[in-house]
């Protein structure tokens, strides 16, 4: 073997028997502090949080050296091919129009954005309806069901109500579905004080922070497991928004989480 690789015999069993770098002990260290972050994360993050992570505990670590190690020891982020829902030709009736096209957003309550995303228990399909602060990024309300309905979006607009009343300046938005403009989902937006708007006619990255969250709730946690009970798959979603508010990291607000960003705004 030492002739295959060009080394002397001597020189293989010093090198065996030499003791470990002090740069090698600390890349021991730094792995077991890596692991607690990334096992803390669920296993959803990658080497930029988990270095910001780091950093923001005080550890001095460089972010190559992070990338180095994860790599070295095959750490890495789930992932997984999402499905990406296209927005169907459903009949529009012109009453809303898009108020958010080129909208800067730079306060809390100013967009609300909502959307739904299919979901599967065993071969049945489920559908998860959900209302988001464009600025601040937190979920704010979310309902579960089995239809595809105006019924659905009302409910968890009802619950992101009961987590914060917005001022009658606050604008809803959402993609072009009838579950939308619908008369109960409708009638509860405008009673609310909400002003509504909807996605431009193919216009599907309108509503790109929604369908943001909806890809990386699916990557995170829904395609790394299978659901055989509708009891199953609501515990893992409010296990899961739970964490998404409280402890994700989230790059657009400079790493850190949703609730955590809007206690500084205040």
């Amino acid at each position: 073997m030492c002739a295959l690789f060009g080394v002397s015999p001597s020189g293989y069993y010093a090198w065996c028997e030499r003791p470990p770098s002090e740069r090698s002990i600390e890349d021991q260290r730094l792995l077991k502090e890596i692991l607690r972050v990334y096992e803390s994360s669920r296993e959803t993050y990658g080497s930029p949080r988990v270095f910001r992570k780091l950093r923001l505990d005080g550890e001095s670590v460089g972010k190559r050296r992070v990338e180095r190690i994860m790599r070295e020891h095959g750490v890495r982020a789930c992932s997984s091919t999402l499905y990406r829902r296209k927005v169907g030709t459903r009949l529009f009736f012109g009453q809303i129009e898009n108020k958010v096209h080129e909208l800067e957003v730079n306060r809390q309550d100013q967009v609300w954005v909502a959307d739904i995303t299919y979901l599967r228990v065993q071969d049945e399909r489920r559908y998860l309806a959900t209302v988001m602060d464009r600025h601040t990024r937190r979920l704010l309300g979310w309902s579960l069901g089995p239809e595809k309905s105006a019924q659905l979006t009302r409910r968890a607009l009802r619950n992101a109500l009961k987590v914060r009343r917005p001022g009658p300046d606050t604008i809803l938005h959402s993609d072009r579905g009838s579950e939308y403009i619908g008369d109960p989902h409708r009638t509860l937006a405008q009673d609310s004080g909400l002003t509504p708007s909807v996605n431009r006619p193919r216009r599907m990255n309108d509503n790109a922070h929604m369908e943001s969250w909806n890809g990386t709730f699916k990557s995170d946690m829904y395609h790394r497991y299978r659901f055989d009970s509708d009891r199953q798959l609501y515990s893992a979603i409010k296990s899961y928004i739970d964490f998404y508010n409280r402890e994700r990291l989230h790059s657009s607000l400079e790493y850190i989480a949703p609730l955590e960003f809007e206690a500084q705004c205040a």
